[in-house]
């Protein structure tokens, strides 16, 4: 006879809905972290120069010695004293005043040497000479985009500074170059997000150059961290509307310019208008209806705001002829 299982205890239906499976996934992206390389500027051992350089003659008087015995056991510790006192002399070197030695030891990072003179490092170590002494250049002229869609020529001069010299050796292929092309592309991005004219209350690449200048210097900034260069300051050098629409920009901007100083001119003589007719009418000097009052405010707006000399016409009349 089959037997037939009855569970005890079942397992109440889960109320908490699935997690709906994303149609499309994101790819995951590649972070800085996976691809830089960690490594910081620490200092070398060093020593006194002139040191190495006695211990060096010392060897080398020493071997000159042990040869000239003509003792074959003799002759083999005067040459090792002699391949001794021709590395301790090649760990020698001389370090000029803005300039850096970054050692390596077969391939490991092992410091860097900052003092200045003739310096004492290890032994067989691989030196390379970094600049720490303030650089700047100009970046091309650059056809952007701004925020209007204008067309605008731009340049600029970066200053900037070797901070950690390991970074800057090793972080980056050639430091030089990454932080010429990073200023260009922080040129383009700073430049087209702003426009080139505008009101006074807009940031404008032509009217805000201290501001835009820290946004800049700030952009590049953040962009070369990673080859352990700072940036001392970024400055516009160029600044023009792209040859194509300079004619148009120009014509533009005179127009402009016209309407501002126009309206400057029409508020002025409103309120000259204004003032002369509380005058009159406060002294009472001359009672005026309405209609005579539209005709003085009319001729004096002509005489005020018109471009040419006004001519002036004497009444010999009355008031109403």
């Amino acid at each position: 006879m089959p037997v037939q299982l009855v569970p005890t205890h079942q397992e109440p239906p889960s109320t908490q809905p699935e997690p709906l499976e994303d149609p499309h996934p994101s790819p995951k992206p590649v972070g800085h972290q996976g691809i830089r390389v960690d490594v910081e500027e620490r200092p070398a051992w060093q020593g006194v120069g002139f040191i190495a350089i006695v211990l060096a003659v010392v060897l080398l008087g020493g071997a000159a010695a042990l040869i000239l015995t003509l003792n074959p056991v003799a002759i083999g510790a005067g040459v090792l004293l002699l391949l001794a006192a021709v590395v301790l002399a090649s760990s020698v070197v001389v370090v000029q005043p803005g300039q850096t030695a970054v050692l390596q030891f077969f391939g490991r990072y092992s410091g860097t040497v900052r003092g200045t003179g003739m310096v004492w490092i290890r032994p067989l170590t691989r030196r390379r000479a970094v600049s720490t002494r303030v650089r700047n250049f100009e970046t091309n002229v650059l056809k952007v985009n701004d925020r209007d869609g204008n067309p605008v020529d731009v340049a600029a001069i970066v200053v900037w500074q070797v901070a950690d010299t390991a970074k800057a050796v090793f972080a980056v292929e050639s430091y030089v170059h990454f932080i010429a092309t990073q200023a260009e592309a922080a040129l383009r991005h700073v430049a087209g997000a702003h426009p080139y004219d505008g009101p006074d209350t807009e940031l404008t690449l032509r009217g805000s150059t201290d501001e835009v200048a820290a946004q800049l210097a700030q952009e590049v900034a953040a962009r070369i961290t990673i080859a352990g260069v700072e940036i001392i300051e970024v400055r516009i050098s160029h600044l023009a509307y792209a040859p194509e629409i300079a004619q148009a920009m120009l014509q533009r901007q005179q127009a402009a310019a016209v309407v501002a100083a126009r309206t400057r001119i029409v508020e002025g003589a409103v309120g000259m208008v204004e003032l002369a007719l509380d005058r009159l009418s406060e002294r009472g000097i001359v009672d005026l209806d309405e209609e005579r009052k539209a005709a003085m405010v009319s001729n004096l707006l002509v005489v005020l705001c018109g471009d040419s000399r006004a001519t002036p016409v004497l009444n010999t009349g009355t008031l109403y002829q």
